[in-house]
Formats: C-alpha cells, sequence, structure tokens
C-alpha cells in the first residue's frame, strides 16, 4: 500500500512537472511580439481600399510589421538580424524565407526580426520607389532604439535579405547615408553587417531581375533611378561587411549580381565572404538545408553567434 502511494505521489508529481514545463515551454513558442512599423501615421502612403491577403506569404501589404523572435539566452551575444524576405517585389515569402532563417538563428542567440514591408505599389504609395527603403530604415531604427529595451548591443544590429529581399538589404546596407523616415533622434540607419541570399543586386538591364525592376522602378526608368538603385553603384569604403551566397546555376537572378556586389565590397577594402554552390537554383536553400552552416561560421568569426 505504502508503494502504491508513492508510485501514487511520484506520478502526480511527474505530470505536475510536465504540465508546468509544457505550459512554459507553450509560453516561450507564443512569446513572439508583432509590432506595427511605425506608431502612428505611415510615411509615404495614400488612401486605398487594397487589403493585405495571403498566408504565410503576402502580398498588398499596407501596415508594414516585424515579428520579434527571441534568442537563445545561454547563447545570446546581443546581436540582432533583421530579415527582409523576397519575392520579386510583388510578394512577401514570409514564412518560407524569414519565419524558417528567423527560428534558426534566434536558436543559436541571435534576436531575429522579420520584416513585412509594403511592396511598391501606386495604389498605396505617392512615391513606390522609396516605400520598401523606408519601411528597412524603419526597421533598423526600431531594433536600434529597443536595444536596451530587448537586451541587444546597438553596434551588432544587421540585414539579411533574400532575392528581391536581398535588394531591399543591400539597398538598405548602401543607403544609409540618407533617411527616408523622420528620424529626429537621429538614429544611426547604417547596419552593421549584411547578409544576402541569392540577392538582386542591380537594376540594370540585362544583369537585374526583370520583375523586381519593374515592380520598382515601372516600365520605363530613367537612367538616374537605375543608378541609384543599382547597390554594387552605391559601394563605399563604409558599407558595412557581408556575407554573399548564391548558385552559378541561378536561371532566375544570375549570380552575376553576387559577383558584381562582392567585386565592388572587396575594392573598396569592405571585408565580404561570398559562397556560390555549382548547383541549386534560385531558392536553393529550401533544398539544402546545410546551407546555413557557411553562414553561420562566419557569424561566429565576428563575434555575432557563440560556436
Amino acid at each position: 500500500m505504502k508503494k502504491a502511494n508513492q508510485y501514487f505521489r511520484d506520478t502526480n508529481k511527474t505530470r505536475l512537472l510536465l504540465i508546468c514545463y509544457f505550459l512554459f515551454f507553450s509560453v516561450l513558442i507564443q512569446a513572439q511580439e508583432i509590432i506595427n512599423l511605425y506608431p502612428s501615421k505611415i510615411p509615404n502612403s495614400k488612401p486605398t481600399e487594397l487589403k493585405e491577403s495571403g498566408t504565410g506569404m503576402y502580398k498588398d501589404v499596407t501596415i508594414p510589421t516585424l515579428e520579434y523572435f527571441k534568442p537563445n539566452t545561454e547563447k545570446a551575444t546581443g546581436a540582432a538580424v533583421i530579415i527582409v524576405p523576397g519575392g520579386g517585389y510583388s510578394v512577401v515569402v514570409y514564412n518560407g524565407e524569414g519565419v524558417s532563417t528567423a527560428k534558426a538563428l534566434a536558436e543559436k542567440g541571435i534576436a531575429a526580426f522579420v520584416l513585412k514591408y509594403r511592396l511598391p505599389n501606386d495604389a498605396i504609395m505617392v512615391d513606390k520607389k522609396i516605400g520598401p527603403l523606408q519601411d528597412a530604415q524603419q526597421a533598423i531604427k526600431l531594433v536600434r532604439d529597443n536595444a536596451d529595451k530587448w537586451g541587444l548591443d546597438s553596434n551588432k544590429i544587421g540585414i539579411m535579405g533574400f532575392s528581391a529581399g536581398g535588394h531591399l538589404a543591400s539597398t538598405a546596407a548602401t543607403h544609409f547615408e540618407k533617411s527616408y523616415i523622420d528620424n529626429k533622434e537621429n538614429t544611426s540607419l547604417r547596419p552593421d553587417f549584411q547578409i544576402l541570399v541569392y540577392p538582386v543586386i542591380s537594376m540594370e538591364a540585362g544583369l537585374t531581375h526583370g520583375g523586381s525592376r519593374e515592380n520598382l522602378l515601372g516600365k520605363n526608368p530613367g537612367n538616374d533611378e537605375v543608378v541609384l538603385f543599382s547597390n554594387e553603384m552605391q559601394v563605399k569604403a563604409n558599407t558595412p561587411i557581408a556575407y554573399l551566397t548564391h548558385t552559378a546555376d541561378d536561371s532566375t537572378v544570375d549570380v552575376d549580381n553576387s559577383i558584381q556586389y562582392f567585386e565592388k565590397l572587396r575594392h573598396n577594402k569592405v571585408e565580404v565572404e561570398m559562397h556560390i554552390y555549382p548547383k541549386g537554383g534560385h531558392g536553393f536553400i529550401f533544398r539544402f538545408p546545410g546551407w546555413i552552416d557557411p553562414l553561420l561560421d562566419w557569424l561566429a568569426i565576428n563575434s555575432l553567434v557563440k560556436k
């Protein structure tokens, strides 16, 4: 009888511990925070009847947000990454490139923020060319301004972009000296590092991704606009350090986008590392999970994650 009572007590205790564990774990899973990017009026916007649509992949975004994924506290270094999913400036591949990457980085100790940005559209913006850049700059400002609140190092805030999101990330990394947003606090809009995955870099015909260029700049952009948003032409000595990865057989976004950006960074003495895989095509991260390992090594070398 005593053994039975002891078993009963032990079993109940185990159940209680398991219940507490799962309750605690579920709180952690649900602890992600979705933040409106702008506290009040969204700049460069105009009234529209368009409504955001999609689940996991979004179009017609009118209210940009950041989703915060808390870092593994045992591995945290104070580093943060703003993740910019791709989608040809026509959709935001939010879950596939954003959320999945955020979870992987958060597990390694990096605070991850997935950016749901406004897609260039004359129906919702006064000037669609600068709308996505405004959202990227606001994301950098918001994370940097709240670094103390989230336990972050304000000098370890980077940006990461995929495909057309790589164009936006590299635009933020090369156009930070001009503020396209309200920045009375004069917060630095320069990311401390950039990570670009099969990125669109150029808007030059013959090199760019045609759909991304047309969506951002229109069908017949002027030469000045093409040059301004061809980010290989905007690299300077103070451009942030970079990690690039691409495949040689990418038939959607030519690998020369990454190669030309690499060369411009190198010639301006900006530290850059590039990994080009011979095969895998566009979106190779969905077929090759090991793609992230060299990136993690690079992050560790730059004291952004712990090995």
